[in-house]
């Protein structure tokens, strides 16, 4: 059966359908050969459960936020005042591509949302300040990245819905980690160019005045941060009702930057609806194929299996680890969690595994998938907004940065505490 499951999902996948049809495929083709009842029947219940789920309506209102944030013009003051404080490092603006992308992921929920908005406003300036192209196209794409570890994490939530976790204690687990790897990806920058000072381009020039002076650019991202976050952890807000509350304070600030009309609303709306519908078809398809495995006893089967073969606690970890890399070259990374998930989680409970410590495991490996060629999406994001030459700088420029990535999961496995320490600490 397990065999079955695993070449059905393939072969669809394959066939280059719809991710949503493929794992529905799967879940059907299941029900018919394995069932004996139609469990099918379910599938208008699941999808009302989706479209009602209270926790999952804070999906479309993240994903406005970063529409609002993406569209208002906020990313470039954020990105020049980053410049000013960071670029004396070696390596000057790569240091801004990584700490504007760490502070936009902290309101925008979507990787792909970040390596966009950070790639428009910095591609220009590789030539203009004798960049080493490809480093510099890699920490775009990498530091894109942590759009999906650092809270509010759409990626987490839908983690959290499907293995019925704490969202409050996973956007915790995600924070220092998050951190930690922004300063890595960091230090990977100050090595390459160490090495090879030709590659850090023209450190700007500023005056620790000019530096004060951008300050109040800083604050649109933390003032969104403490509304989103602090209004979880205050017991003010749920998650869902805290995203709210950064919708309303991104729409604020829009308006306060004059940057607010129609057409830039129409803009959010439209990119909110198409993000958003993308999204939740893939849950519904992806909670009727959790019943599905559920009820014909799969996840009880593959739980045996992997038993069987006699490996250790750190042992297994470290075969799921090899198991979502090699994935994640041929397979979307929304895709990949929700297909996987619900086959991995019962092994990783089976072990006795914190599943908030796994979720961050979770989001590590969707980051290396997302700039592990051939189909590493931040890789074509960057390459898209770049609009010129091959391809294979951008997937050439990441690779120190996905052995960054595993360097960061080694030590996340290694020292699991640097994802539980913060969750623990607030309980």
């Amino acid at each position: 059966m397990i065999g079955v499951a695993i070449g059905v999902l393939v072969g669809l996948l394959a066939l280059s359908l719809p991710v949503a049809a493929a794992l529905m495929g799967l879940g059907l083709t299941l029900d018919i050969f394995y069932s004996f009842l139609p469990l099918r029947r379910v599938l208008g219940d699941t999808a009302w459960g989706v479209a009602t789920d209270v926790v999952l309506f804070s999906i479309p209102l993240f994903v406005m936020l970063g529409e609002i944030m993406l569209r208002s013009g906020i990313a470039e003051r954020m990105y020049d005042a980053m410049a000013r404080w960071l670029g004396w490092l070696p390596g000057g603006l790569m240091h801004a591509n990584v700490g504007t992308c760490t502070m936009f992921a902290a309101i925008s929920g979507s990787s792909v949302a970040t390596a966009a908005t950070v790639g428009t406003v910095a591609v220009g300036q590789i030539k203009a300040q004798g960049y080493n192209e490809r480093l510099f196209l890699g920490t775009i794409a990498a530091g894109g990245t942590l759009g999906i570890l650092i809270p509010p994490s759409i990626p987490l939530i839908i983690y959290a819905a499907l293995t019925d976790t704490s969202i409050p204690q996973l956007y915790l687990a995600g924070i220092l980690p998050g951190l930690i790897l922004a300063l890595l990806f960091m230090l990977t920058v100050i090595l390459a160019c160490v090495l090879r000072p030709s590659w850090g381009g023209q450190r700007p020039r500023v005056t620790w005045a000019e530096r004060r002076a951008c300050l109040p650019d800083l604050l649109p991202p933390f003032l969104i941060f403490v509304a989103v976050i602090g209004s979880i952890y205050a017991g003010l807000a749920t998650p869902t009702e805290s995203a709210a509350l950064g919708v309303l304070a991104a729409l604020v600030l829009a308006w306060r930057l004059k940057a607010l009309s129609l057409a830039m609303l129409r803009a959010v709306f439209e990119g909110t609806m198409r993000t958003t519908a993308m999204i939740m078809l893939i849950l519904t398809a992806a909670y009727f194929l959790n019943f599905i495995i559920g009820s014909i006893g799969l996840g009880r089967m593959v739980t045996e299996a992997i038993g069987a073969l006699g490996l250790t606690p750190t042992e297994t970890i470290i075969a799921i680890v090899v198991f979502y890399f090699v994935l994640g070259m041929f397979m979307e990374t929304l895709s990949m969690m929700v297909a996987t998930v619900p086959l991995v989680m019962p092994v990783v409970v089976s072990l006795g595994l914190d599943p908030v410590w796994f979720g961050v495991l979770m989001m590590l490996l969707l980051e290396t998938a997302l700039i592990t060629p051939p189909v590493g999406f931040n890789l074509f994001v960057v390459q898209g907004v770049r609009e010129r030459g091959p391809v294979k700088d951008v997937v050439i420029g990441a690779v120190p940065f996905v052995m960054t990535l595993l360097v960061m999961i080694a030590l996340l496995i290694a020292f699991p505490q640097i994802a539980l320490w913060l969750p623990q600490a607030l309980r």
